[in-house]
Parts: C-alpha cells; structure tokens; sequence
C-alpha cells in the first residue's frame, strides 16, 4: 500500500500535459501504419460489412478503455503492468509487461518498414540519387539515430504532443490526397499491371462488380484472414493509454475518457474515408499496402511522391510515442522502485530500436507483421487484459460476479479469445493456400 500511496502521489505530480496534446498523442498512437491496409481490406470485404466492422472494432476499443480506466481507478494505479500484479501478482505483471513489448515492437518494426521500403525509391525520384549508403537497410539505421533516438529519449511523453501534432497533419494530407486521386486516376486503368488477370472479363466489369465482394463471394472466410486483425491492429493504442493519462493535466477518468473517444472517432473518420476513396479508385486491384497501388499507375507523380514524404515523416514520428509504454515496462519489471536515471533511460530506447533495425532488415512482408501481431497482442491488449483485470480487481462487494457490468467484461474477454483463435487459424489457412504469397504483398 506504501508503494500504491507512492506511485499516486508521483503521479498527480506529473500531470502536465494539456487536453489537447494528449489527444494529439493518444490519435498519434492509434493512428499508425495499419491505414495503409484499409483500403484492401475493404476490397476483401466490401463496404457494408467493413464499415460494420470498423464501428464495432471501434466501439469495442473505446469500452475496453473505460475498462482500464475504472480499474486504474478503483486502486490509483495508472500502470498497465501494477494493473497485471493486483489482478494475478507477479504473473500478471510480467505477462503485461511481455505482451506489450511484443505487440509495441511488431508496431514499431511495422513502420520502420514502410521508412525501408518507401524512402530509397522517395529519394530516387526527388533527388535522381542511387548510391549504396541510400539502400533502405542503411537508410533505416540513419531515421533511427538522426530522428528517433532524440525523441525517443525525452523524459515525458507530453513533450511529444507538438511532433504528434505535425505526424496528424502529415497524415491529414495523405487523405485529402487520396480524396483528390479518386477523381484524378481513370477506372478501369490502362496500365500493365491491372491487365494480367487469368480471367478473360472485361476491365470495365473490375469497377462496379467489386462493391459487394465480401458479401456475395463463398470464399470470404480466407480473404477475411487479414481483415479482422487488420482493422483490430488500427485501433490498438491500449500501451499508451496508462502512460497518458498519467501525465494528463487535471486527470479525472472522465477527463481521459474524452481524450480516448476524440482520438478513436477522429480515427474511425480518417481510416473511413481512406480505407473508401482508395478501394473506389482500385476496386480489386488495390494492394496491400495502398501507396504501392499509386505508383504503379504514375512512379513519379508529384503528389503521391509528396504524400510518401509525408507519410514517411508521420510514421517516423510515431515510433517514439510507441517506445515509451516498452520502456515504462521493462522498468516495471525490471527496477520497478528505482528512481529515474538517464543512462537506464537512453539504454532502453537503444536496445530496443537495435532489436526493431534488426527485425525490419530480416522480415520479408509488411503484411506478415499485421496479420501476426494483430492476431496474437490486439485482442490481448483490446479484450483480454483489460476485461480480466476488470474482473480480478473491482471489488465484489461494489459488483457481484453476477452483475452486469461484470458478466459483461467476461463476455468482453471472452470475445478477445474466440477472436485470436478465429484470427490465427484463418491466417494459417491462408499461408497453408498460398494466398499470402500472391495477394498484395510488396
């Protein structure tokens, strides 16, 4: 209890982060590389049922933090892994801390991916530059020691809520871009690629037959192994939550309950109308990852080559939000007690952003890591944890295991597992088909 009156009161002192910055940082984290798969998602799906599923995921997503924040409340702890120790002690805390550091290292090397894929052919078409030291390998080691790694070891989070900010507009551009291309590029293309279909039909029948792919086609199970994790992976911004409301000036659960819903609505309106203008522009051709299916049609359009910068800038700007709930773990699990030391502060954002460099040189396909990681930590960090923590921690004399509220956040967790087990056996499917091989990969 000592220790609970301790981290309470650190906490109220630290609170000195605005309203508005902590929506732009919580937006910043949820907001990350997963809008670049909407829109193929969609294809896979079709609008009615993708935009079903994009409410409920995101609807799910703003519960799922009231249910952190209530049980935060109920014991004055705003640490996700102190949440894991009061509900199952040291297990709980170190399978908190694990998860976390996973999913946030799939979401770190996610983006990192895209600096590798996007920035050498980005150089190569603004400044004609080729060289050896401009390969993506080499390109994501300078982002990281040049951009990241300042950022990444500022002491509060908070400070970030300016760069966050720029990262949201930088992304704010990429829709209006895709808006604007929508009226720009022809249906059906004439280019090469769109044209080798095995299928002999007819390229203007690609257009209108696509809108209700998911609904009418037998084969939906597999084109929807990625969907689900994907649209799951896009809303995921559970690690921050804790470390943001911590630093929240005048934090109330109310207060960072309304941070939460701006940040999740203001999303779902983005990845909307990204995930509809690119599938409308592409219909089935649209790929993975939807800038690719741009510069397929025009490699050195101005605005696209524009839009990639931008894109590029807000990704690189979002690993150090994402760094910071890793390292607040690790602390956790590791010198819980100790107080704050920059040589321990430095060392773990540069470990971790060796191990992230490391896995992004080695892994293949962008694709892979939003399948996985969405597959196994999302509904971890969007169902699982935080309704078992509701039911480990609120007291039963304030709410029976009868209650609703409590037979809801079993109902809750529940849901997290049926939808891992349901999520990872159709990706197997689907890798066991080939189909991950021939379905929009780089």
């Amino acid at each position: 209890h000592g220790f609970v009156s301790r981290l309470r009161l650190s906490h109220q002192a630290e609170g000195k982060t605005s309203f508005g910055m902590s929506v732009f940082n919580l937006s910043n984290a949820i907001m990350g590389s997963g809008i670049l798969g909407l829109a193929y998602a969609m294809s896979n799906t079709g609008i009615i049922l993708f935009t079903v599923l994009l409410t409920c995921i995101a609807v799910l997503s703003s519960y799922s933090i009231h249910l952190l924040l209530k049980s935060a409340g109920v014991v004055g702890i705003r640490a996700y892994e102190q949440l894991g120790y009061r509900a199952f002690g040291h297990p709980g805390k170190v399978a908190a801390a694990c998860i976390i550091t996973i999913h946030n290292i799939g979401t770190m090397s996610s983006y990192l991916f895209i600096v590798k894929s996007e920035l050498p052919l980005v150089i190569q078409a603004f400044l004609g530059l080729s060289q050896w030291y401009l390969q993506g390998d080499y390109l994501i080691i300078i982002v990281s020691i040049v951009f990241i790694l300042p950022l990444a070891v500022m002491r509060h989070l908070g400070y970030l809520g300016y760069t966050s900010g720029f990262s949201l507009s930088c992304m704010m551009f990429f829709l209006i871009s895709v808006i604007y291309k929508k009226f720009n590029i022809p249906c059906p293309l004439e280019t090469e690629i769109f044209t080798n279909h095995s299928d002999n039909t007819l390229l203007e029948e690609t257009c209108p037959s696509r809108h209700a792919a998911g609904l009418t086609c037998a084969w939906f199970a597999l084109q929807a192994a990625y969907t689900i994790p994907i649209l799951a992976f896009a809303f995921v911004c559970h690690p921050e939550v804790l470390p943001i409301y911590t630093e929240l000036r005048e934090p109330t659960r109310r207060r960072m309950q309304n941070v939460a819903n701006i940040s999740i609505v203001a999303m779902f309106v983005m990845y909307f109308l990204t995930a509809v203008f690119g599938y409308l522009t592409f219909y089935a051709t649209v790929e993975a990852e939807l800038l690719h299916t741009y510069i397929q049609v025009d490699p050195l359009d101005t605005v696209i080559l524009c839009v990639r910068l931008a894109v590029l800038m807000a990704v690189t700007l979002t690993v150090p939000v994402v760094l910071f709930p890793i390292r607040r773990a690790v602390q956790q699990l590791l010198c819980p007690e100790k107080p704050f030391h920059w040589a321990r502060h430095i060392g773990i954002a540069v470990c971790f952003l060796f191990l992230v460099n490391l896995l992004v040189i080695y892994v293949p396909n962008i694709r892979d890591i939003f399948g996985l990681i969405g597959a196994t930590s999302a509904p971890s960090l969007i169902f699982i944890l935080p309704g078992i923590f509701y039911l480990r921690i609120v007291p039963n004399d304030k709410e029976p295991m009868n209650s609703r509220p409590k037979i809801q956040a079993a109902c809750f967790a529940a849901l997290g597992f049926l939808f891992m087990v349901m999520s990872l056996t159709f990706i197997f499917i689907d890798w066991a088909s080939g189909e991950s091989h021939n379905r929009g990969g780089h």
